[in-house]
């Protein structure tokens, strides 16, 4: 290794703009950048990968490492600066380090074990007044110091699916209004309106559909207060196309793929509400046919959902209760399980 080399380290649970200003002075000033990052389960769910890819794609040209293993006692102590430190080589494996960037307090003792340059950054807060946990406490008030590539990954994407006429625009729009948050409509609708050629539309038409409909909500999950309530998504596309066409093309499968993993919770509307028979849907006997293969789709793909039932009220009020239990990044079987030991 030659030149001058850097190191930070630190939990970013979550990556702030203060952060960042740490990381991006040792960029200015060094020939080569690393930042260690923790896994720290007692301070955030969320996960160590996560956290470490914010770093990787916000900063091509650092080299991150993921501390699995990193001691997790914060303290000013002689042994517990031991630990942080014997750690710290540890990991370099006998990367030779020249400057410790940091704005805390272990600085000192972190670039004398190094051997480096104590380069404290901003350790007044003046340039960024904030701190992890201020934002941990409430990360959609202090969106402004989050870069939006870390916004997003805090807020809890809210799917509704299901046939036509069940109920999902109603309930999106209503629990966007109660959250104070925004909601996705579904594309697909309005693109039907204004293209449909006797009430159907081409295989590339589809496809269109599904790549506007996950821009829209890209953005709009950058306006969200920590719910965004999404009418369908590329699954129903997916599932549109098999009906009129027998086949899909392969982008659209593609982006079918890739809402498995997107969506934090999935609501399947059901169909015991009256059907609203308006001119652009297909009629009362093929929602239950569409909806049959929703389901069966989902339970296919292995898709945990949530099925709604009743009227629009009890339906609102259930997602409600699921989001009064839900976090973020845990383990959504754990969680209900739990309350259901406790009601037990």
């Amino acid at each position: 290794m030659t030149g001058n080399c850097g190191l930070t380290l630190g939990k970013y649970a979550p990556l702030h703009r203060g952060h960042q200003f740490v990381i991006e002075t040792a960029l200015a000033e060094m020939d080569e950048v690393l930042a260690i990052v923790y896994d720290c389960p007692e301070v955030t769910a969320i996960p160590l990968t996560v956290r470490a890819n914010w770093l990787r794609k916000l900063y091509p040209t650092i080299e991150v490492i993921e501390a699995w293993d990193g001691p997790t006692e914060i303290g000013d102590t002689p042994e517990i600066k031991k630990k942080h430190e014997e750690y710290i080589l540890k990991k370099l494996e006998s990367k030779r380090i020249t400057h410790f960037y940091s704005s805390e307090f272990y600085g000192e003792h972190v670039s004398i074990a190094l051997g480096a340059v104590n380069r404290l950054v901003d350790t007044d807060r003046k340039t960024f007044f904030v701190s992890g946990t201020q934002v941990r406490q409430n990360p959609y008030a202090f969106r402004d110091y989050l870069h939006p590539n870390v916004y997003r990954d805090l807020i809890t994407n809210v799917v509704f699916l299901g046939a036509p006429s069940t109920g999902k625009t109603t309930i999106a729009s209503q629990l966007a209004k109660e959250y104070k948050t925004v909601w996705m409509p579904e594309y697909g609708r309005e693109y039907w309106e204004q293209h449909q050629i006797e009430r159907r539309l081409s295989l590339s038409q589809l496809v269109e559909i599904a790549k506007v409909h996950l821009e829209r909500e890209e953005t709009l999950l950058l306006q969200a207060n920590q719910y965004l309530f999404t009418d369908t998504n590329a699954l129903t596309t997916y599932q549109f196309s098999l009906y009129y066409h027998k086949t899909v093309a392969l982008e659209l499968t593609q982006l079918a793929h890739q809402a498995v993993s997107r969506y934090d919770l999935v609501f399947l509307c059901d169909t015991d509400i009256p059907y609203d028979n308006t001119w652009d849907r297909s009629g009362e006997a093929n929602r239950s046919i569409f909806q049959k293969q929703i389901k069966n789709d989902l339970i296919l793909r292995k898709i945990p959902f949530f099925l709604l039932q009743g009227d629009l009220n009890t339906r609102i009020n259930f997602v409600k209760k699921v989001l009064s239990h839900y976090q973020k990044y845990h383990n959504l079987l754990d969680l209900f399980l739990r309350d259901c030991l406790k009601s037990s």
